[in-house]
């Protein structure tokens, strides 16, 4: 059984698509119910309007603070129609029903990212709205809450199809919309006043997409978040779960060389299989693709620089699950776009979160993220033998690379491409070996190449071996006990060896 709506109220901060609604309720002869600024754009459309100031016999008070937080408003909201008492109380005191209540809340989110002024923030922490939404959100079997302007479309769409009626399901389904609304806007509020400390642990997305399965087929997933602020998508299929883990890791990753010369990367379950920095992205594509070409299929690709059409033509020779760069080419653009279900995105420039979280046992994790990046002055040379000015190079290409590598890790390089790593080996030793199999398997020389360990070697064993393969300079953070052992080794084989003093686990 659909509900008649006979009264309104409406308090909005943003009035954007609120007129057809006002004309259609006016249309079926609702009683509209407003204060202040909403009042009076009401006014102006012609629609006449009952001032809750005359409802309440209070004017609006405090700067604006009080103006609906009224037993004659909130009675008329909560007021249980089917209920005796709650009838004859909101007769005595003259107290008018109210059907629907719109709201649209002071833009606190907003206001904190404008960079506004504390007094201006506090000023946007809604009271009545907020009082108003809850309000309604609990008595929905008799009223309908619209919580904000998202939820303007979807009232019309109902006004226009069913006159001034609507059922319980959509009621409980503005019910919910409405709490969802509400939890959000105080967790920003919280965690404005928490100061990022971590004190309590809230975080809330508004916005959710499904996804056709989680990591397997068996398993339910979704994201919550926002992609069209991080990217545009040109073509292409919807992302999958896993192709959204590859993604974050390959973003991150590319971040570490955004303002270097043309770097490609490709990643495979979250890891780096090839990368290269070279003159010309083509170039540094096609090093990158020789790391590891079998790695490479159906992996994930992200490129620093605009992607041209000599490196979409090599491009489109692989299968592959995403393409990401900053820009293309147009025709560069139209020749990936012959691939159907081939992923093409832009990435946005906006600043990411720099707290990560994740969900253990019967709770959550929260750390920073490891913005950390070594630069040539944070390198401690601890052996007689000091990297040549390519060698450091090299050494900071491949730490920024063991960071993102899952540990136990060790990375290969040499003229700025990644020859080979050894990925989340439960030894150090186990990493660098399968490296260096990896390495031989593509042909690679190592003869002047470099490792990079995300952790300190606790035994010289690494560089015994590192050296036999033919690496001559090695970057690690330090710290063990025994660190001695690995000096002194390199020390009476000519290697180069420097310390970072900080470690890059990542699990």
């Amino acid at each position: 059984m659909r509900k008649e709506i006979k009264s309104a109220l409406i308090s909005v901060f943003n009035k954007d698509g609120l007129e057809s609604i006002v004309k259609e309720l006016h249309k079926n002869n609702v009683v509209i119910y407003s204060t202040g600024g909403t009042q009076a754009f009401i006014e102006d459309l012609g629609v006449p309007v009952e001032r809750v100031e005359d409802l309440t016999s209070y004017p609006s008070i405090l700067g604006g603070r009080v103006k609906t937080l009224h037993p004659k408003v909130f009675g008329g909201i909560l007021s249980r129609r089917d209920l005796k008492d709650d009838q004859l109380q909101i007769a005595e005191y003259d107290i008018p029903e109210i059907d629907l209540v719109i709201v649209d809340l002071y833009p606190f989110e907003d206001t904190v990212a404008s960079g506004a002024d504390h007094a201006a923030i506090i000023e946007k922490i809604d009271i009545g709205g907020i009082s108003l939404i809850r309000a309604a959100a609990k008595n929905y079997k008799d009223v309908v809450i619209i919580p904000s302007k998202d939820q303007y479309g979807t009232l019309l769409e109902i006004l226009q199809s069913n006159g001034n009626t609507t059922s319980i399901e959509e009621r409980k389904v503005f019910a919910r919309d409405a709490f969802d609304v509400s939890s959000n806007y105080d967790t920003h509020i919280f965690n404005y006043f928490d100061d990022n400390s971590g004190s309590s642990f809230k975080q809330s997305q508004m916005q959710s997409q499904s996804l056709r399965y989680g990591e397997n087929p068996h398993q339910k997933g979704t994201f919550f978040g926002n992609l069209n602020e991080m990217f545009d998508k040109l073509h292409g299929k919807e992302l999958s779960y896993n192709n959204l883990l590859d993604v974050d890791a390959a973003v991150n990753l590319i971040s570490e060389f955004k303002n270097d010369e043309p770097t490609f990367a490709i990643l495979k379950h979250n890891n780096a299989c090839g990368l290269a920095t070279r003159s010309s992205i083509e170039e540094a594509y096609k090093d990158a693709l020789a790391g590891d070409p079998v790695s490479a299929f159906g992996g994930i690709l992200i490129s620093n620089s605009k992607i041209n059409l000599a490196c979409a033509n090599d491009i489109n020779e692989l299968f592959c699950e995403v393409v990401i760069a900053p820009e293309y080419d147009a025709e560069a653009l139209e020749l990936l776009k012959s691939k159907k279900n081939r992923i093409i995105l832009v990435q946005k420039n906006i600043d990411l979160p720099e707290t990560q979280f994740r969900s253990i046992l019967n709770g959550v994790l929260a750390q920073d993220k490891d913005l950390k990046q070594e630069v040539k002055t944070d390198l401690e040379c601890k052996t007689k033998a000091a990297p040549s000015d390519s060698d450091i190079e090299d050494l900071l290409f491949a730490n920024k690379l063991v960071k993102h590598t899952k540990s136990n890790t060790i990375v290969l390089a040499k003229n700025k491409q990644l020859l080979a790593s050894g990925t989340g080996q439960t030894s150090r030793v186990d990493a660098l070996r399968q490296a260096i199999v990896k390495a031989n398997a593509f042909n690679f020389d190592l003869n002047g190449a470099v490792m990079a360990s995300d952790a300190f070697f606790p035994f010289p064993d690494c560089v015994e071996i590192a050296y036999e393969a033919g690496v001559r300079s090695v970057i690690q953070p330090g710290g063990s006990i025994k660190d001695e052992l690995s000096i002194n080794y390199c020390d009476e084989h000519g290697m180069a060896m420097v310390f970072t003093g900080t470690r890059h686990f990542k699990h």
